[in-house]
């Protein structure tokens, strides 16, 4: 059989999945000045006990979300609800399971992104939440078995801020609170709670911080700081972390509220923390703030300035979304689908990475017999939603487990697609749905090609899956898939193997066989698992997805290890990408990499610096996000991109900024400084703009701040961090 087939991309399949423009205003059209004064007036009406009430939580499990506040009828402020989380309604039953941040990232596609959030928001307003927990910049993922990475959007600041910033401000265009977390370096699940994080200034901002200045920038609502300490201080009582870089050098407006059970003393106010969540310990017996806060006010330990202050900033975020004419009462249960499935279903297809593709196998057409292999090719046995929060790693792989997962309205495995599309074209299908290895040969021989699914699982660390306490013991498939893979590819030599990860894997067992001809790096696809897999199979779509972190050839590779104490963060600046190129080491796949069904060229670079930049330290006031000067476009650089190939499909261009080596003090060989993502027709061209910041250029000083350092700047512009395509320079005096 012949495997390569014309791109079915008309109109009509792709205008269903086709982002809406994004407006991005919240909804009241207020900016926080003006909130601020509205929450500033309300203040004043309201007595201490009403201000204790509105920051602190009434206890866990005391309320119809995962945190509550007491209502104030002063002011018609009613009981807020918090709910988990970074891909829709935690604990819903009528709402969308929206892929993972990590797929959100994978599709390098800002208004996929932006809309992703925006039905997120709209989801949690119809449901009468008013502060979802996301997006989430912490952990950014240094370590790549990091048990919460999936939840994020990988390990590179520049592309995580900007997945920041377009779910925030998706969110909030929407009438919901957002909540950027976990802030920060909470890089781990092991011993989150106890462990102290220690990091060098340089790194906290060009690594760190920098999405969540990012989310500051976007207008954020809220920020939860996270369990562990920082430098020996709790980061939800470390006045630096809070004040000093939150509040004075990113300029944030909002309130800083608890990862949950994550506060220690009631004095934490004076550190700037502003909500306590949920109120109590889980056994709803420890409670920090409620009445000790009002003894801590009246014995002048707590300021009754800092107390209206904290009221001041929670207020101010609900009236910035317009939270205070209209919202609709609390009901997670509510049915809040409406056609979001949409958005689910382009997300986890445009997030698919081609990984291989030797001798055209992919894509299909009409195979004459079709071999699925793998437990993962199957919706769970027990059910879609037979384990808690998501806690197991049972059937096909859609999000990882913990707070951050929810419920699935429904799930489509790969299966349920493969074999709709097998009887519409003719296609005889087998299936063999476990990982056995024994039965693997009579079902994948004389198929003309043999898919077999594998899985990577990982989650938070109260839940322990398969020996796994959060983060993964090692990078390998589980449940034997090298094996698995080993027993097919021997039994057919066209063999397609599909990974469902929350992160990198290590596949060179897998790549050693010779009837492995396709690799397909299907991620964390949701509910639209099934859907999205056989849009790319099959040609509907060209796959344009891209990796959102390195694929390494073995684990010491990334040189980071989970810390079984306190971390030093040691390798400071180099982590992933920045870490292979300092120590010239050669990926398997490297960050950015992901194959096309056709061809794109890159050509014709321009490089114009502006002739005001300068170097030296930024100066200008501080702004939401940091000194506003920070955020000017100092240098434009343009190519363009051409479809060269036969059939449609959408490049990623990716631009790394190299800092002149004459000046600025040691630094990665390369950095992502922007993106897009150019859909074109066969045989069209498009342009491409990069706008440079002043910050893009920066390093950080610690004594200077954001410093723009002088002499030449290289700029590459290529298909991903290794495969570099264009070149330009321009200089700074």
């Amino acid at each position: 059989m012949a495997f390569r087939s014309v791109l079915l991309v008309a109109a009509a399949a792709v205008a269903g999945f086709a982002p809406a423009a994004m407006a991005h205003t919240s909804a009241s059209n207020l900016d926080w000045d003006a909130a601020l004064t509205k929450a500033s007036t309300a203040v004043g009406k309201l007595s201490q006990q009403d201000k204790v009430n509105i920051v602190t939580g009434v206890g866990w499990d005391k309320g119809p979300c995962v945190g509550n506040t007491s209502p104030v009828s002063s002011i018609n402020y009613p009981q807020l609800c918090l709910q988990d989380g970074p891909l829709g309604i935690r604990f819903g039953s009528g709402a969308t399971a929206f892929p993972p941040g990590i797929q959100a990232a994978s599709t390098w596609d800002r208004a996929l992104m932006g809309q992703r959030g925006q039905y997120m928001g709209e989801e949690a307003k119809g449901c009468g939440v008013h502060v979802l927990l996301g997006p989430v910049g912490g952990p950014l993922g240094k370590h790549a078995n990091g048990g919460r990475n999936w939840e994020g959007f990988g390990p590179d600041p520049y592309l995580t801020g900007v997945a920041m910033a377009e779910t925030i401000q998706g969110m909030q265009s929407a009438g919901v609170q957002a909540c950027a977390k976990h802030f920060i370096l909470n890089e781990q699940e092991l011993n989150r709670e106890t462990m102290s994080s220690s990091v060098d200034d340089r790194t906290m901002h060009e690594l760190y911080l920098w999405p969540f200045s990012d989310a500051v920038r976007a207008g954020v609502a809220s920020v939860m700081c996270s369990y562990n300490k920082i430098n020996g201080t709790w980061a939800c009582e470390n006045k630096n972390v809070l004040d000093n870089l939150l509040r004075d050098e990113l300029g944030f407006q909002g309130y800083v509220m608890t990862d949950w059970n994550a506060q220690h003393t009631t004095l934490a106010a004076n550190a700037g923390l502003d909500m306590t969540m949920p109120g109590s310990d889980y056994g709803g017996k420890s409670i920090l703030w409620g009445p000790q806060l009002t003894s801590a006010v009246n014995s002048g330990q707590v300021a009754g300035t800092r107390l209206d202050e904290m009221v001041k900033r929670i207020l101010a975020a609900w009236y910035l979304v317009g939270q205070d004419k209209g919202y609709p009462g609390i009901n997670i249960k509510a049915d809040v689908q409406g056609t979001h499935k949409d958005n689910v279903r382009a997300v986890a297809r445009d997030g698919i990475v081609l990984l291989k593709n030797d001798a055209n196998l992919l894509p299909l057409r009409k195979p004459t017999k079709l071999a699925v292999i793998g437990s993962a090719a199957v919706v769970n046995p027990q059910g879609m939603n037979s384990c808690t929060d998501q806690g197991c790693n049972t059937g096909a792989l859609g999000m990882g487990w913990g707070s951050g997962a929810v419920n699935y309205p429904y799930f489509v495995a790969p299966y349920d697609t493969l074999k709709t599309r097998a009887a519409a074209d003719g296609t005889t299908i087998s299936l063999s749905s476990t990982d056995a290895t024994g039965s693997v040969a009579s079902v994948a021989e004389g198929a003309d090609a043999a898919i077999v699914f594998i899985t990577a699982d990982s989650g938070e660390g109260y839940i322990t899956v398969e020996n796994n306490a959060g983060d993964r013991n090692d990078l390998d498939p589980w449940h034997g898939g090298n094996a698995l893979v080993q027993a097919v590819a021997a039994a057919n030599p066209n063999t397609i193997v599909v990974v469902h990860s929350v992160g990198p894997v290590l596949l060179e067992s897998i790549l050693q066989q010779k009837g492995v001809k396709a690799v397909v790096w299907a991620g964390l696809p949701s509910q639209e698992s099934g859907n999205a897999l056989v849009d790319v199979l099959y040609g509907l779509v060209s796959p344009s997805g891209k990796l959102p972190y390195t694929i390494a050839k073995t684990a010491a590779d990334y040189g980071t290890s989970i810390a079984h104490g306190d971390d030093n963060f040691a390798e400071g600046l180099y982590i992933d990408y920045r870490h292979f190129d300092q120590k010239a080491i050669e990926p398997r796949y490297a960050f950015g990499f992901g194959l096309s069904y056709t061809n794109f060229t890159f050509a014709d670079i321009t490089v114009t610096a502006a002739a005001t930049v300068k170097s030296g330290p930024a100066s200008g006031a501080v702004v939401a996000g940091g000194k506003a000067d920070l955020f000017e476009t100092v240098a434009t650089v343009t190519c363009k991109i051409t479809n060269s190939g036969s059939v449609a499909g959408a490049e990623v261009p990716q631009l790394y900024l190299s800092l002149p080596t004459s000046s600025a003090p040691a630094a990665p060989p390369k950095q992502l400084r922007g993106f897009d993502k150019v859909k074109l027709e066969a045989g069209t061209s498009g342009t491409v703009t990069f706008n440079l910041r002043r910050k893009d250029l920066s390093y950080w000083d610690v004594a200077k701040g954001w410093v723009v350092p002088s002499g030449t700047f290289t700029v590459n512009i290529g298909a991903s961090s290794r495969d570099l395509r264009l070149k330009g320079t321009f200089n700074v005096s």
